[in-house]
């Protein structure tokens, strides 16, 4: 990370400092056995490519091959701050810019980019112990952070990180057979990385659509406070008598704009079905390849639901990270009722194009999708 200085919106580097520093270490493993476990998760990864590929029938010709990197939590946190750097600087420039016309915008950007960048930090410092695996394709390559993919890839490729502390951590906490566990999570993020390595045009529509829904924030300052004061309102139980509900949304949905929500209604059917996917998969691979799965499955499903203390889960409430469980369990159903109906090769029509991808309606109704999507090109 290079340095670019307090004159910024997001200190970056203060970002990473504020997560390293913060971040909880990991399990106590001897030296010998934390390199047992790199080399076995690096032996997991290329065994999961050929699984998930004979089982989806996806990416079985002209794939480009994605670096495999097992990380620790501040190696976690350098790449998704990369990542998050690229992509918001379409909207941090536009902010820069609005500030630069503000009297005295200098000096409050540089106290707020140094704010917002311990406030990041803090986030993923908090994010960094409880992520196993991440298919990361944003942050543009560099020698601590190589990629693959075509040369004339915008980013140069994705890579595939995988979390050897945490990995550990969860093993433990759930007593279950390490080498079973370890291969039953490869699989699941190499799913990710077939996914993004068959689809050429998913790359691009993604960040498209994170583009369009960065491109409708708004920028002025009092909006801004003023949503996030309503935010806090709801959050707080605090609500003007006879206002309705907000539903349950997490901050991250109640400070959107109309057109927001419209995007993030199509972005959440996209993620839903790639989480959903990875897990349909996941489980369809697992009892030829891995015996214990069926007591991995159920014991990580309790972990999943329950969260680890109160903290994490009024946090998992505001971050918004319960939708997210909700994808997973949205997403695998609607991907398995497809299967069921029209087969894999049916159900991989959904990566022709964007116009095949599923609306956030079809995810929890997929016979619409078949209807749509098959019933529609047959007649």
């Amino acid at each position: 990370m290079t340095s670019i200085g307090g004159a910024e919106m997001v200190d970056w580097n203060l970002a990473v400092a504020t997560a390293t520093r913060l971040v909880r270490p990991g399990p106590e493993v001897s030296r010998d056995e934390a390199r047992e476990v790199v080399a076995e998760l690096r032996r997991h990864a290329k065994a999961s490519e050929l699984h998930v590929r004979a089982f989806t029938r996806m990416g079985t010709e002209d794939t480009h091959d994605t670096p495999i990197l097992v990380v620790d939590r501040p190696g976690w946190v350098r790449a998704n701050v990369a990542g998050f750097r690229e992509v918001l600087k379409p909207l941090l420039d536009k902010m820069q810019e609005r500030r630069a016309s503000t009297p005295g915008g200098a000096v409050l950007g540089a106290v707020g980019g140094k704010v917002t960048g311990v406030e990041l930090g803090m986030l993923l410092s908090f994010l960094s112990s409880r992520v196993l695996g991440q298919y990361e394709t944003f942050a543009p390559a560099t020698r601590e952070l190589p990629a693959g993919g075509p040369s004339d890839s915008p980013s140069g490729g994705g890579r595939l990180l995988l979390v050897a502390p945490n990995i550990v951590h969860v093993e433990r906490e759930l007593d279950v057979q390490p080498h079973d566990f370890r291969l039953w999570v490869c699989l699941h993020e190499e799913t990710h990385r077939t996914q993004f390595t068959a689809v050429p045009w998913l790359r691009a529509h993604l960040e498209g659509e994170i583009q369009s829904f960065l491109g409708e924030t708004e920028v002025d300052p009092m909006t801004v406070l003023e949503r996030i004061r309503e935010a806090a309102q709801s959050l707080a139980g605090g609500r003007p008598e006879g206002e309705e509900d907000d539903g349950g949304r997490s901050l991250v949905e109640i400070v959107q704009t109309p057109a927001q929500r419209e995007i993030l209604g199509r972005l959440t059917a996209v993620m839903s079905l790639l989480e959903g996917h990875a897990d349909f998969v996941m489980d369809g691979v697992g009892p030829d390849v891995v015996p214990s799965v069926a007591e991995i499955r159920e014991k990580f499903q309790q972990r999943r639901a329950k969260g680890a203390s109160r903290l994490d889960l009024a946090l998992r409430k505001l971050l918004g990270l319960d939708a997210k469980l909700r994808q997973y369990k949205d997403g695998e159903r609607f991907v398995r009722s497809v299967v069921e109906e029209v087969g894999m090769d049916g159900f991989n029509r959904v990566w022709t194009s964007p116009n095949t991808l599923p609306t956030k309606t079809e995810i929890a109704k997929p016979a619409d999708w078949i209807t749509r999507v098959h019933r529609k090109s047959e007649s």
